[in-house]
């Protein structure tokens, strides 16, 4: 089957993936995050990309960033790339690749789909039994968001200013959201479509942007299409043990 190409859209907010070749870190220390921040915040501003959050973990990162073009998400990680990769491997003295193939995304619609997408993130290290809070990673933009330091990196979503009147009102309505686990349903839907290249959001969203682009924007629906009739009855069978429908 072939690629389809990336759907990248000016103005939208995207939730990115960048996982570590066959799995392994890409970060070794401290030294090294800090390392991937400063590449990260020289890039997005030389490109006009505003980072909403992130999160690092040993393995991948994940981003969720706003382009002013469309080309901007590309060059953003082709950038963090050239910055990052060559500096850890004189670092850690290794050569060769880094990040397993190309990068992942998804577009998200705005509103409260996109707040989820933000906490979907800052949740991880939480999900992965990296801390007991959210807050208590350091390499997170939660930190930010709950007051607990400023992150320059950091443009502020006007979904998260409607949370309060105040950065004290803000700051305990997001510890609140991120305290309370996002339903695993949302965590499938948002790695699935992360890792795909699907649009995440409603379906008026989706029909928005179809009028945008000619590829799909979500997996067709699995079984025969609605008002077609087998030739002869057929069982239902359960679905294989891990298998998960997509809708």
């Amino acid at each position: 089957m072939a690629r389809l190409p990336r759907l990248a859209f000016a103005d939208l907010a995207h939730h990115l993936v960048l996982r570590g070749h066959n799995h392994e870190d890409v970060f070794v220390d401290d030294n090294d995050r800090r390392a991937w921040l400063a590449a990260m915040r020289e890039s997005a501003a030389t490109l006009s990309v505003a980072i909403h959050g992130y999160v690092l973990l040993p393995d991948h990162v994940h981003l969720l960033a706003t382009p002013r073009s469309a080309e901007a998400i590309g060059q953003l990680v082709q950038s963090l790339g050239r910055r990052y990769v060559a500096a850890f491997n004189r670092r850690h003295g290794r050569s060769g690749t880094l990040w397993d193939g190309r990068f992942r995304a998804s577009v998200i619609e705005p509103g409260a789909t996109l707040l989820g997408c933000l906490r979907y993130i800052e949740q991880n290290p939480v999900r992965a039994g990296l801390v007991s809070h959210a807050g208590d990673w350091p390499w997170s933009s939660a930190p930010h968001h709950l007051g607990r330091k400023a992150d320059s990196l950091i443009t502020g979503l006007p979904e998260f200013w409607s949370l309060g009147n105040t950065p004290f009102e803000r700051e305990l309505a997001w510890q609140q959201r991120l305290d309370d686990p996002l339903p695993a349903a949302e965590v499938t839907a948002l790695t699935r479509d992360a890792l795909a290249g699907w649009a995440h959001g409603s379906g008026a969203f989706l029909a928005r942007l179809k009028e945008l682009t000619g590829r799909p924007l979500q997996p067709r629906p699995r079984g025969r299409p609605p008002g077609t009739r087998a030739a002869r009855p057929s069982p239902v069978l359960a679905p294989e043990a891990g298998e998960q429908d997509l809708v």
